[in-house]
C-alpha cells in the first residue's frame, strides 16, 4: 500500500496539516481547532445535531459500510445534555471514513476529509474557511503543475531514448535490402516489446479494450511509467547489438522494469504488470 502523502498549508498564521489518503485529501481538524482554542471545539463541534446531519450524509454518499442505524440513534441523542461524542466513537460504532483519528507525536490528531474540514471551518469562522479554502486549493495547482513538468520531462526523455532504440533495430535487425514496409513491421515489433515488458500488452490491445481514446497507451502512463519505459528502451538497444533474441531481450526487460516500478513507486507490487513467466504458466 503507497504511503501516505504529508503536506503543510499556513492559514492566518496557523499551520495545518494535510494528509493524502487513497487519492483523497484530508485535514487535520485539530490543527483548524488550535487555531481558536483547543480540541474540545471539534467535540462540540459533533455534538451539533446539524454537524451530525451532514456527517451522516456523506457517509451514506461515500461509504457503502456505513452503519445507518448507530448514526440514527446519535441523531436522536443530539441535543441532550447527557450526549458526547468523540471522532473515534463516531468511527468505531458508524465505520465512519469521512473522519480519522490519527496516533503519533507528530502529525497525529483528527483528520477529516476536505468536505468535512470546510465544514467544520465554517462553524469555527466564515473568514477562516474562506482562507481555508484558498490556500487548499493553491496547494493543488502547484501539486498538479509539477505533476504535469514532471510527466513532460519523463515524456522526453521516452522519446529521446527512443532514437538510440530505433537506431539499434535499423543497425542490426532490418536488412539492407527490405521495403519501408517490411522495416516500420519490425519498429513496431519492437515497440510492443517494450510495451508488453512494462505495460502488459500491445499497442493493439490497448486500442481494443480503449476504443474511444483517440491518444496512445503511453499518453495514458504514469512519470513512474515513463522514467522505466525510458530506461528499457536503451536497454533493449544494448541487449540487440548483444545478439540476444526477442523473447530473451522481453523476459529480461520485464524483469527489470518490474523491479524499477517497485522501487519507484516503493510498493510490494505493481499491479500494472505480471511477470512474462507468470503470464505463460
Amino acid at each position: 500500500m503507497a504511503k501516505d502523502k504529508r503536506t503543510t498549508i499556513s492559514v492566518q498564521g496557523a499551520s495545518i496539516n494535510i494528509l493524502s489518503h487513497q487519492e483523497e485529501d484530508f485535514i487535520s481538524l485539530t490543527d483548524m481547532s488550535r487555531k481558536f482554542g483547543d480540541d474540545t471545539l471539534i467535540y462540540s463541534w459533533m455534538r451539533n445535531r446539524n454537524t451530525l446531519e451532514f456527517l451522516g450524509i456523506w457517509e451514506q454518499m461515500h461509504n457503502p459500510d456505513f452503519k445507518g442505524g448507530e448514526f440514527e440513534t446519535f441523531k436522536k441523542e443530539a441535543g441532550l445534555n447527557s450526549f458526547h461524542l468523540t471522532p473515534r466513537k463516531w468511527i468505531e460504532a458508524t465505520r465512519a471514513i469521512g473522519i480519522q483519528s490519527r496516533a503519533g507525536r507528530y502529525g497525529g490528531g483528527t483528520y477529516a476529509h476536505k468536505d468535512i474540514a470546510f465544514e467544520f471551518g465554517s462553524w469555527l469562522s466564515p473568514e477562516f474557511k474562506l482562507y481555508l479554502i484558498k490556500e487548499f486549493q493553491r496547494l493543488k495547482e502547484d501539486e498538479s503543475r509539477r505533476l504535469s513538468l514532471d510527466w513532460n520531462l519523463s515524456r522526453t526523455l521516452a522519446k529521446l531514448n527512443y532514437r538510440i532504440h530505433t537506431d539499434a533495430i535499423k543497425s542490426t535487425l532490418i536488412p539492407s535490402s527490405v521495403t519501408p514496409v517490411q522495416a516500420s513491421l519490425v519498429y513496431a515489433s519492437e515497440a510492443d516489446l517494450l510495451n508488453v515488458a512494462l505495460f502488459g500488452q500491445t499497442a493493439k490491445q490497448w486500442r481494443d479494450a480503449n476504443p474511444a481514446q483517440e491518444d496512445n497507451m503511453r499518453d495514458h502512463a504514469t512519470i513512474e511509467q515513463l522514467l522505466v519505459l525510458a530506461n528499457i528502451e536503451g536497454m533493449n538497444a544494448e541487449l540487440i547489438r548483444m545478439g540476444l533474441s526477442q523473447g530473451e531481450r522481453l523476459i529480461r526487460l520485464n524483469e527489470i522494469a518490474i523491479r524499477q516500478l517497485q522501487l519507484l513507486t516503493r510498493q510490494g507490487g505493481f499491479n500494472a504488470i505480471g511477470s512474462i513467466n507468470d503470464q505463460h504458466e
